[in-house]
């Protein structure tokens, strides 16, 4: 059981104990920053006290050069090449359900690892597994783990996924876990809330451009065109509108080699067309061309962002080793380097990168 500290885990562990499962803890140390939100030392001792009070073996592994190559890196890297990245869907796949899910198996001997994840895993016979939507609509984290392998659904377990937030809190205070109260943590995963611009500013540096309008003309300065993403708002200026401030503009698209960014109305950040490098690793509904069979899926989705609107699907056309998503409603702020996850009622089919 990875536990973190907070009162997901720990309901997650006292669940499973009182299931009957032979539980073993593990606390994952991958990020230690003064500047973080999330403080690893009271992390730590706070799933110590919960191990503690369940009367469970608690393990310590420290991941921290491993989070810094595998989703620090690539989050910088990604920004810098004009993408935005989600670290959250890096962590899982490389961290939680890569590292720490092989040593557990190899080294614990484990059947299972369990994380304290709002998801769903149906197992079917022979082997096989699917990956559901939690309960908890608010608090579904499916978007986030979309990359796991059949291989690493059959042998996972998610207590919570037939939980709602409120059901989880009340667990906690009546089994009386002393993080029951414990606020939610917030943020990219293991590092907690941050200023992207500030922390991007830390090894990536500033560099001033020019603001275009949609008709290509000049109309301001931004710092930087890696650290703007498409339908962000704000954090560039305008120039020669004096008190009259004009409606307000969105980020449109961006052009890393001239260093510009281009801005427009509300209206003209949204999109109903996109290409995603579909994931070789999310099969349960991918057909051997590579693609999703829209007509096997009546009612198919898609998801751009964690919790974001679940947008009906026209079609989805490949072409070459990508495929065209056709979406039968426009979506606000669709950028490259985010994942685009397809939903067939409450099961995740795959998904990918969008380029």
């Amino acid at each position: 059981m990875a536990l973190s500290g907070g009162v997901d885990s720990a309901v997650s562990a006292a669940l499973l104990k009182k299931q009957g499962y032979d539980v073993v803890c593990v606390h994952l140390v991958c990020w230690e920053d003064e500047k973080a939100s999330c403080d690893p030392d009271k992390n730590r001792v706070d799933a110590a006290k919960v191990a503690g009070v369940l009367n469970l073996p608690l393990l310590v592994w420290d991941f921290t050069k491993e989070y810094k190559k595998k989703v620090i890196d690539y989050f910088y890297y990604e920004y810098e090449a004009g993408r935005t990245p989600n670290p959250d869907v890096m962590c899982n796949k490389e961290i939680k359900f890569g590292l720490f899910f092989e040593r557990a198996m190899s080294e614990l001997k484990a059947d299972f690892v369990a994380t304290g994840h709002y998801a769903r895993i149906f197992h079917l016979e022979g082997g096989r597994s699917k990956l559901l939507c939690g309960k908890d609509k608010t608090k579904d984290q499916s978007y986030f783990l979309y990359l796991l392998t059949p291989n690493i659904l059959s042998k996972t377990l998610f207590p919570l996924g037939n939980y709602t937030k409120v059901q989880v809190r009340k667990l906690a205070k009546k089994m009386r876990l002393p993080v029951w109260y414990k606020p939610d943590s917030q943020g990219i995963c293991f590092v907690g809330k941050i200023d992207i611009k500030d922390f991007l500013s830390e090894r990536i540096q500033s560099k001033k451009g020019a603001v275009l309008d949609m008709g290509g003309n000049v109309i301001g300065e931004h710092t930087g065109a890696w650290f703007y993403t498409i339908g962000q708002r704000r954090g560039f200026t305008v120039f020669g509108f004096g008190k009259e401030q004009p409606a307000p503009l969105y980020v449109i698209s961006k052009d890393i080699n001239k260093n510009t960014i281009t801005v427009g109305s509300y209206d003209a950040a949204f999109c109903d067309e996109f290409r995603v490098k579909l994931s070789k690793l999310s099969k349960s509904g991918v057909s051997r061309s590579g693609s999703i069979p829209i007509r096997e899926y009546p009612g198919l989705r898609a998801r751009v962002r964690h919790l974001g609107e679940l947008y009906p699907v026209e079609n989805i056309i490949p072409i070459g080793k990508d495929l065209c998503v056709k979406l039968s409603k426009k979506a606000f702020g669709v950028a490259s380097g985010q994942s685009a996850v397809f939903y067939y009622k409450d099961e995740v089919l795959g998904g990918g990168v969008i380029i």
